[in-house]
């Protein structure tokens, strides 16, 4: 072969700063889980020492883990002090669940997704899948962390005022909610909590995230909502005012089958809730930072998830014409984009 060495050192670069970045990400997740960011936060500069001594770590770890973090911008370092700081929007970002900005979660998902890799390797080689329950429990548990705080900042200030009327039923005179794929039930209890004289049921077919669900649905003394073990083509009911698929549709083994049933359990003049990964139609239009991220994920959980099933294996960047598509054959008469953010579409079907 004969390359161009400008091109392939600028190649060689660019793989370094990723390997660093990888690196980093498992070194910013050993600092969520040993409290050294919640430690730094508001603290004022410290030593690797200090930090040390406040969170019962070893100061020789603590001063690389804190070069490593400086060197990669996630904490500060002041030269003439020896004294690291770690900013207060960086804080926000990596300490405080409550914040639209929380994004400790993702650092959680990539080091769970590398403890799977054995099973995504084989997944590659045969083509049979891996299901969602057969991850390590990181993804389960990091899967809510990463979405809540989009939940948070969305679903009841713009998504659900987005729907056709859907806002007025839970606040006035309530109504009955199907959160199907609800996962640690994250945007189950948001919806609980917002319209208490509705009621809301989380769905999903991994037992353990049910049981999660429930005890954080009993923490918040919530008797409005209830959760089942169940799947998107055999929850019970056939009278919801609303059902909501969250970050889920894509992953389905039988998204068409799933979206027959949706229609089948919902009112005459009900709605049903689609929230999606942004994806533009063409893969072309998706070659940006975003899209490297979903495809990404969608290539060791989305897919895999939807083979493990013989599904069709939409994969995260499935975007509005397939979603469209699937939607309509299953015989509803409406569908439309009801809104957006930069990073999800949310649709709105209606029978």
């Amino acid at each position: 072969m004969v390359a161009d060495k400008t091109k392939l050192n600028k190649f060689i670069e660019k793989s370094a700063t990723e390997w660093g970045a990888a690196l980093g990400v498992l070194l910013t997740f050993a600092g969520d889980r040993l409290g050294l960011f919640k430690a730094m936060a508001g603290a004022g500069p410290l030593t690797p020492e200090e930090l040390a001594r406040k969170t019962g770590t070893h100061p020789r770890i603590m001063r690389e883990w804190l070069a490593a973090q400086a060197a990669g911008g996630i904490v500060t370092y002041n030269a003439n002090s020896g004294t690291y700081v770690l900013p207060e929007e960086h804080a926000v970002a990596l300490i405080d669940e409550n914040s639209p900005a929380y994004i400790a979660g993702g650092y959680q998902l990539i080091t769970g997704l590398f403890k799977d890799e054995e099973k995504i390797i084989e997944a590659f080689k045969t083509g049979k899948g891996l299901g969602w329950g057969d991850h390590h429990h990181y993804l389960f548990q990091s899967t809510e962390r990463f979405f809540k705080p989009n939940y948070i900042a969305n679903l009841t200030s713009s998504w659900i005022p987005a729907l056709d009327a859907v806002e007025a039923k839970l606040k006035n005179g309530g109504a009955k909610v199907a959160d199907v794929g609800c996962g640690h039930g994250a945007s189950t209890i948001l919806m609980a909590k917002a319209y208490p004289s509705s009621q809301i049921v989380g769905f999903d077919f991994h037992r353990p995230s049910i049981e999660w669900a429930r005890q954080e649905a009993e923490k918040e003394g919530l008797k409005n909502i209830t959760f089942e073990v169940a799947g998107s083509t055999d929850y019970p009911g056939d009278d919801y005012d609303l059902v909501t698929f969250f970050d889920c549709f894509h992953d389905m083994g039988n998204p068409a089958g799933a979206a027959k049933h949706v229609l089948q359990t919902l009112k005459k003049n009900g709605s049903w809730m689609i929230v999606e990964p942004f994806a533009n139609d063409k893969v072309e239009d998706n070659l940006n930072p975003l899209g490297r991220l979903s495809y990404s994920v969608s290539t060791v959980v989305c897919v895999p998830s939807s083979l493990s099933e013989n599904g069709p294996a939409l994969g995260a960047q499935a975007g509005e014409a397939r979603t469209r598509d699937i939607v309509m054959e299953a015989g509803f008469s409406k569908f439309r984009r009801a809104t957006q953010t930069p990073f999800n579409l949310v649709f709105e079907a209606k029978p």
